[in-house]
């Protein structure tokens, strides 16, 4: 059965009845914990300000005791985090009564790595992970600055995917500088991070499987019974028989197990796995080092990460209005380059204009936050719904490569403030051209088998459209596609 049949046979739904809300807000309920939870090493991870540690037993003034870390001339002037003049020579100029840059030039002075560890700056938090786990690891020395949604009508799916699974992220999103504002030791916060989780399990048992999903796996009954009990709770009245028997019997004998193999098996297929994937990956990199990046710039962190998170909720709704009235192609590739864009400039703002260096990362974060809530439904209507959960998975998983790379793109500030945001600006750019050569799914029904799925632009093979007259015929020759 076809994406047009389907959507006629389930008409009588409507669109936007107490089934669809309900499941509509149970989904986006389920999100929150994800945004609350997702980025907390923002905060539980953070290095604090640090120096080397002058153990109190050791016995010199407060004189040679505030001299004992040197400066660091490429800090402003700041002492350093990694090194200390020697301990031994420093406590032997202290008990010969001697007096630092008076008696005894201090700069002259050999240095040693932290071997007693470090001391923290306790200001801004209680304790880290850093501060806790990794007090005896010199890594602390860095340089640098730190798928229910088919039961939904398509008009109800953009909207769940922009303003519902995005907008629920950001705001557990913007629900964690204010947990880490008052909960400033890591464990505790931990502790309140899990909480929301729990809450959620029950969903489990009322959000309902997808219809569509069961009958592409043959399962008929239980999607007829999804669907009369929708129908009970709109006030409507169902059909008799809403998927006929001869259909049915279709379904049930073409059903077939797919895998990943699947998703490279054509040319076509793959060509756009291998689109999306680094599209994915991309976007991941950029909004996850912007995120992570934010206990870096130049202000307060709490602040700066409620900053990051709130201008989230326009982006988003820039989304959502794109996604209504823009082809797929060309919101994808207009947000990517945006978000790339303005980080390349950044390099460009000199250091003292630290406020327009901030506005060009939330404008960055703005451009790359519409395009990962467009790459959803995005993917999601490029792939047959035999395929659908595991091509989203697929890309999930390369988008997980992204948000794993990410933390290192930050490293690189460390050999040169700007680098990241060149790197991710470029990479960001790159994705917004290679979107252009996806296939435009705007206005075309879900794809539901292989064979229906559009082919990529370069493809001089014609794509046959289908519908409920054509569709037998392209299931017949779906094997040569494969």
């Amino acid at each position: 059965m076809n994406s047009l049949d389907y959507d006629d046979r389930t008409a009588f739904l409507g669109d936007w009845g107490p089934f669809q809300r309900t499941v509509f807000i149970l989904l986006c309920l389920s999100i929150i914990p994800n945004g609350f939870t997702g980025l907390s090493m923002v905060f539980m991870g953070d290095t604090p300000a640090h120096h080397c540690l002058i153990p109190a037993a050791l016995n010199i003034t407060d004189e040679w005791r505030n001299v004992s870390i040197p400066l660091d001339e490429d800090e402003d002037s700041r002492i350093t985090k990694c090194s200390r003049h020697r301990v031994d020579i420093v406590k032997n100029y202290s008990d010969r009564g001697l007096l630092p840059w008076v008696d005894v030039n201090v700069s002259s002075i050999p240095r040693e790595a932290c071997v007693d560890g470090w001391e923290y700056d306790k200001e801004t938090y209680i304790s880290t992970i850093v501060t806790e786990v990794w007090q005896e690891n010199s890594a602390v020395c860095y340089h640098g600055d730190s798928d229910g949604m088919e039961i939904l009508s398509p008009s109800i799916r953009d909207l769940y995917s922009t303003l519902g699974v995005c907008l629920f992220f950001s705001i557990g999103y913007m629900m964690l500088p204010l947990a880490a504002y008052f909960l400033r030791d890591w464990r505790t916060l931990l502790m309140a991070l899990t909480i929301p989780g729990f809450f959620c399990i029950p969903l489990w048992w009322f959000i309902p499987e997808s219809p569509r999903w069961l009958l592409s796996q043959g399962r008929v009954d239980e999607a007829e019974a999804i669907l009369r009990k929708a129908a009970k709770m709109n006030g409507v009245k169902a059909p008799d028989v809403i998927f006929p028997l001869h259909q049915s019997k279709e379904n049930a004998g073409r059903l077939q197990t797919y895998s990943l193999c699947d998703l490279v098996k054509s040319s076509n297929i793959c060509c756009i796995t291998v689109l999306l994937c680094l599209i994915w990956s991309a976007v991941s990199i950029g909004y996850c080092a912007l995120s992570l990046n934010t206990s870096s710039l130049h202000g307060n962190i709490y602040l700066n990460c409620l900053l990051s998170a709130v201008v989230e909720v326009p982006a988003l709704i820039m989304a959502w209005l794109m996604l209504r009235h823009w082809p797929r192609r060309l919101c994808l590739s207009s947000t990517l380059s945006l978000g790339g864009l303005v980080l390349l400039f950044i390099h460009l703002i000199p250091q003292h204009m630290s406020s327009v260096a901030i506005s060009l990362v939330m404008l960055g974060k703005f451009g790359l936050s519409a395009a990962f809530a467009i790459v959803y439904p995005a993917t999601a209507e490029l792939y047959p719904t035999i395929l659908r959960n595991t091509a989203l998975g697929t890309c999930s998983m390369a988008s997980r490569v992204g948000s794993i790379s990410a933390p290192y793109f930050i490293y690189l500030g460390g050999y040169y403030k700007s680098l990241p945001y060149i790197l991710i600006g470029s990479l960001n750019v790159l994705s917004g051209l290679l979107s252009l050569l996806l296939p435009e799914s705007l206005g075309s029904p879900l794809p539901e088998t292989i064979s229906h799925m559009q082919t990529v632009v370069w493809s001089k093979k014609r794509h046959f459209a289908y519908s409920p007259t054509n569709s037998k015929c392209e299931e017949e020759h779906e094997s040569e596609h494969l």
